[in-house]
């Protein structure tokens, strides 16, 4: 039987994109961050069951760092800066890199991204899934999401759009295959779209990569 996933603030960032730079935080600012956390999971009680574990993570503590460090002296400017810089940091696209230049990297990007999303997505998301793309193509959409849902109703749809450009960070430099995102939700757009192109060559060598969102 899997292990319950626990709402705790201590557990959800210890799994987030923050749990390098927190412990280098004062522990004032450690423990009201906490603080902050034990509000928002009242408040956002609806969400927190096990398929969306992961995300929620991402969204309390980026929503209770940002506030906290406003909280403790820092501008607006300098938490956001501070809070989106330190989860882009922790990013590590390399793995991914590495397996895209495999020559299945595709056909198995169709099986494993349905099958992971639908295991780590719990209430307030939906997807549309195409079955009959092309050998070289892999696309679908995100119509509905926790992050613009959650942030969008507290004004802070740029905490959004800042874990909008991790997937930038991670596909955006894939060997042979170009991601083009041209909306997403959280940057006012009606839906997310996804869409991978595998090429023959690497980029430069007769194409050149999608500006994406």
């Amino acid at each position: 039987m899997m292990k319950e996933k626990v709402y705790r603030p201590e557990n959800l960032v210890a799994i987030s994109r923050y749990q390098n730079f927190f412990p280098t935080l004062p522990a004032e600012i450690q423990t009201d961050i906490y603080d902050r956390m034990r509000e928002l999971l009242t408040e956002e009680k609806s969400y927190c069951d096990q398929g969306n574990y992961e995300h929620m993570a991402q969204i309390l503590t980026s929503i209770a760092m940002y506030e906290v460090l406003q909280k403790h002296g820092k501008s607006e400017e300098e938490a956001y800066r501070i809070v989106s810089e330190e989860m882009w940091k922790f990013l590590n696209p390399a793995p991914m890199q590495k397996m895209a230049k495999l020559p299945f990297f595709l056909p198995l990007m169709k099986k494993v991204v349905p099958a992971g999303f639908s295991k780590k997505s719990g209430s307030g998301w939906r997807y549309t899934w195409h079955a009959d793309d092309a050998k070289e193509e892999f696309h679908f959409e995100c119509n509905a999401c926790i992050y613009e849902q959650i942030l969008g109703r507290r004004g802070l749809l740029k905490l959004g759009a800042m874990c909008c450009h991790a997937d930038i960070i991670n596909y955006g430099e894939l060997p042979y295959t170009d991601f083009k995102r041209t909306k997403t939700l959280c940057q006012g757009g009606d839906v997310c779209d996804f869409f991978f192109v595998r090429h023959k060559t690497n980029a430069g060598d007769g194409w050149e990569r999608s500006e994406s969102i």
